[in-house]
């Protein structure tokens, strides 16, 4: 990402941000403590079980972390993890953290790609993936497919930037394609899994994804998260073609 864009990106936040807060204050205002109480105790119900579950994942897979570590640093040359800007509740920036699924300099790679091919350059910007990446290893092709990549988010649960389930963890320039929808969206944590992952991910078109997104948002339960986890271990565990690449 260039200079540029990146100061764009940190105005386009800020704008989003001043806007999503007006609103967020007019609706508090309007509402009763006892309405209010209720959101307030649902959200302590899933802080507490996002922990617990995010702490036993990383203590039970704690090997296959380390092996996953080992083949990462095996195969190709550059750090085991990679991390990424994404926005989080309240239009508020993090650091999404990710087992390293491409080669050392792919952000250097992906623009020397799309700048001398138009047509990789529309699909990039279409859905911000390339179904034929030449940047992904070999045991990054394995990790995305079963989702394997994102086990270290697990860390950014425990820090409270993410839940486990959520929404997709968006980049700054996906903001914009959400429009009015955004705000909703961002009410709550995105998630190492979601709706999303589990319906065909990269498959489905970008329009859906927002609608998918949006459900959520509204209509998050306890029984549709355990339905989502649920269909996320048979994701893993199962992998066929689940439109990750």
């Amino acid at each position: 990402m260039t200079a540029e864009s990146q100061l764009v990106s940190v105005k386009l936040i800020r704008g989003l941000v001043a806007r999503s807060h007006q609103s967020l204050t007019k609706k508090n205002r309007a509402r009763s403590p006892r309405a209010m109480a209720r959101p307030i105790e649902s959200i302590l119900a899933k802080r507490i079980f996002d922990i617990l579950f995010a702490a036993a994942i990383l203590i039970t897979l704690s090997p296959l972390y380390l092996i996953l570590a080992a083949l990462i640093a095996i195969t190709s040359p550059g750090p085991i993890f990679y991390s990424q800007e994404r926005i989080g509740k309240h239009y508020q920036p993090f650091r999404c953290i990710k087992f390293r699924t491409m080669v050392h300099n792919a952000d250097t790679l992906l623009a020397d790609m799309v700048s001398s091919c138009p047509q990789l350059q529309e699909e990039f910007e279409s859905d911000y993936k390339l179904r034929q990446d030449p940047r992904i290893t070999p045991i990054g092709k394995f990790l995305r497919l079963t989702s394997l990549d994102e086990l270290p988010q697990f860390w950014n649960v425990l820090w409270g930037d993410m839940s486990v389930v959520g929404p997709r963890p968006l980049v700054p320039e996906e903001l914009p394609r959400y429009g009015r929808y955004m705000a909703k969206v961002l009410t709550i944590k995105p998630g190492i899994t979601g709706l999303w992952q589990v319906s065909g991910r990269n498959d489905i078109p970008y329009h859906r994804r927002v609608q998918i997104d949006l459900y959520y948002a509204g209509h998050h339960s306890w029984w549709l998260d355990l339905l989502i986890i649920a269909k996320t271990i048979g994701v893993v565990l199962f992998p066929r073609n689940t439109g990750a690449y």
